[in-house]
């Protein structure tokens, strides 16, 4: 677990990193992104991490995973971090929320389609158990940042 997080922080080294995320994605809905992959079925395949379709600089790399059934995660919205999640394995159904209450759900299930998901939007999370849950943030971490009431989500 050690080697795979000292991986993640050169990473997160080596990537552009912002203070803010860029104001084209302020104010925006969820969407699923697609990244390239390149390899083939008998040999395999590989996304890189240094993406371009990725639409900010990430500051702070983690997973989640041997979830056990029926946990809902999540239940919390980021005041100013973008975050992209990946189902690596398994299957994450994500259920999304808007301050001016549009509803969105999504199923990842591909691990190089990423869900992005901008600052203010309330999310949860059902993983399978088997899933493996990878999320980028543009921020590093910060408890002051998240709104974990719901009701002070909705005043926002």
């Amino acid at each position: 677990m050690l080697f795979v997080y000292i991986i993640s922080i050169n990473i997160c080294k080596k990537l552009k990193t912002y203070d803010t995320i860029p104001a084209r994605m302020t104010n925006k809905m969820p969407k699923k992104i697609t990244l390239k992959k390149f390899g083939t079925p008998d040999i395999g395949y590989l996304t890189p991490s240094t993406a371009p379709e990725i639409p900010f600089g990430v500051r702070r790399i983690f997973w989640i995973y041997a979830t056990p059934g029926g946990v809902i995660r999540g239940r919390h919205t980021h005041k100013k971090t973008a975050l992209m999640l990946f189902a690596l394995a398994g299957t994450v159904t994500v259920k999304t929320e808007t301050v001016d209450g549009t509803k969105k759900t999504f199923i990842l299930d591909k691990p190089n389609v990423g869900l992005l998901i901008p600052p203010m939007v309330w999310h949860t999370e059902h993983c399978s158990h088997t899933s493996i849950q990878l999320a980028l943030g543009s921020l590093p971490f910060d408890e002051k940042e998240f709104i974990r009431d719901y009701k002070t989500f909705k005043k926002s």
